[in-house]
């Protein structure tokens, strides 16, 4: 693919501006929340955990809707180099950094993991997100050799598509536990903000999202 087609416009949909707001919505609430809580400067390591996970949602967002469904050869190749662009180079990595955040602020204050379901439901999705990689890259990548060829790869990347659709959803319910249940938005937030970004976004941004496969 030229170097010019990596810049080829998605192909719309019904929904993309939605879930776009959506995401929005989350992501700035989050960080607004999170730097305007009167125990901002004392959070240390747990401020990266709900702005780099929030982040890492609205960056996995984009790398949906700009990758399905598309209908031209060249659309669909340069879909899927930002797609791969976004959930590589920066929603992994801000996935990955916010969830160490969190477990070595609890290692180091000897604090328990996962007594909460934001907690259990999170680590499985990004164990999750770790296999989903793997299937992704390796059947893409130089041909698919990694699961044997073309032939498998493919169908490989059809198992690699639905497990995404439903590893999606599945961060956004731990992005409703933690964000509407919590102790910390619950002390950081009224009840309404919190109904907006971690209940009404979400379900939004999942119902635009669905839109989208075929």
């Amino acid at each position: 693919m030229g170097y010019d087609e990596q810049f080829l416009k998605p192909e719309g949909r019904p929904g993309d501006k939605i879930a776009e707001w959506a995401a929005y919505v989350s992501l700035v609430a989050t960080w607004g929340i999170t730097i305007s809580s009167n125990n901002s400067k004392s959070q240390g390591l747990f401020f990266f955990h709900p702005t780099l996970q929030s982040l890492a949602i609205a960056i996995f967002t984009y790398g949906i809707l700009t990758l399905q469904p598309t209908s031209q050869a060249r659309t669909k190749a340069a879909g899927l180099t930002r797609h791969q662009l976004a959930m590589l180079a920066l929603g992994f990595p801000a996935m990955a950094l916010g969830t160490f955040a969190i477990v070595w602020r609890k290692y180091v204050n000897d604090a328990p993991h996962f007594i909460s379901w934001h907690g259990t439901i999170g680590i499985i999705s990004v164990a999750w997100l770790v296999l989903q990689i793997v299937l992704g890259g390796g059947s893409v990548w130089f041909g698919g050799r990694l699961f044997g060829g073309t032939p498998k790869a493919k169908l490989v990347w059809k198992y690699h598509r639905l497990s995404g659709y439903i590893l999606f959803p599945l961060f956004l319910l731990v992005t409703h536990l933690g964000g509407a249940w919590s102790n910390w938005s619950n002390n950081a937030s009224g009840f309404f903000v919190r109904l907006l970004a971690f209940t009404i976004s979400p379900i939004v941004l999942l119902a635009a999202v669905l839109v989208r496969v075929r």
